[in-house]
């Protein structure tokens, strides 16, 4: 029961990663537009999905409160900083992009309002890029856990690996974005942008293996590196694929690929810790199990009951959405923001 609502924490983190790493490669990509119709097609692209996609991160954290209670108070005290990061962009970026027509603050001036609201759409999108993708390397590197079962400080999170990894999901996030871009939108532009972001996703990769390598606490804190071995491979793997997809005008198999990419991070900081939710860098007998962690065998019980109408339905309507608006957009889609 335990593994499985591990799994399944780790399933819903990684479709928010998948469906709202698109948002901010996007928003990251929406400098890119040179005139307010370029903006406002990325922006049209991405409405029938936009706010259904944080559904996910709700439905996670969900999972994270309910069903690994003590997990949740020191990953998010533990890992504070690089959790505000992310919610900090993740806010931003919802209330920007539903702000920016309302531009009541700069009567005769609607345009340059816009503009100035996709500037803090992109600003925001990169912090929450860069937000997760510190805490997966936070996770990856350990935390000061202490055997009375609470984390020591913040400082801990400000590692060469951290932001390492941080800025290794904003490139991922990008190529996923372009990925998806290409997918939605007329035209070739943003197949090239992904294919020529590619190259600078698998550097980020290397340059995070080898910090990572190179630190003691990463080598300590990964109990399963044959484990993480074949997901940095598939990592690789997935990105070559996407690069080689968009080159071809294969936009569905290059967003697919993407879309895998941003799942390994997900499956790696599960996998290569296993047993532990968290590592103690200080004393690894005080490292948290994900079975300490979890909540009592009654309350898992109960929250299975809830689980099982409520994921059919989720899972429904994410696919649902995706049919109904498959396809790219034309001059007949509806204006969003």
């Amino acid at each position: 029961m335990v593994t499985v609502w591990y799994g399944l924490l780790g399933l819903f983190f990684a479709a928010y990663l998948v469906l709202g790493g698109y948002d901010y490669g996007s928003g990251l990509l929406l400098a890119r537009g040179r005139t307010g119709a370029d903006r406002r097609a990325v922006l049209t692209s991405l409405g029938p999905f936009f706010l259904g996609n944080e559904v996910w991160l709700v439905a996670a954290v969900g999972i994270l409160f309910g069903a690994f209670p003590t997990l949740e108070g020191e990953l998010l005290s533990g890992l504070y900083p690089a959790v505000l990061l992310a919610l900090a962009g993740v806010l931003t970026v919802t209330a920007a992009v539903q702000l920016r027509s309302r531009s009541l603050s700069t009567p005769g001036k609607p345009e340059r309002a816009r503009t100035a609201w996709d500037r803090v759409i992109t600003a925001g999108s990169a912090l929450a890029a860069l937000g997760w993708g510190a805490v997966l390397g936070g996770l990856l590197q350990g935390v000061p856990l202490h055997d009375d079962g609470h984390v020591e400080g913040v400082a801990h999170i400000f590692t060469p690996f951290a932001a390492a990894s941080a800025v290794t999901l904003l490139t991922l996030a990008a190529v996923h974005g372009a990925a998806f871009l290409a997918l939605r939108l007329p035209g070739g532009g943003h197949a090239k942008t992904g294919r020529r972001l590619v190259p600078w996703a698998l550097a980020a990769v290397a340059a995070t293996t080898v910090v990572g390598v190179l630190s003691s606490r990463v080598r300590d804190a990964v109990h399963r590196p044959a484990v993480a071995v074949p997901l940095l491979c598939l990592l690789v793997a997935a990105l070559v694929v996407a690069g080689g997809a968009l080159a071809r005008g294969r936009p569905g198999v290059g967003f697919a690929a993407t879309s895998v990419a941003l799942v390994v991070p997900v499956a790696l900081a599960g996998a290569a810790t296993w047993p532990y939710a968290l590592v103690s860098t200080v004393d690894p007998a005080a490292s948290l199990t994900v079975a300490d962690a979890a909540a009592s065998g009654p309350t898992l019980r109960l929250l299975s009951w809830l689980a099982v109408p409520l994921v059919p339905v989720l899972l429904s309507f994410q696919m649902m959405s995706w049919w109904v608006f498959r396809g790219r957009i034309d001059g007949r889609a509806p204006v969003y923001w």
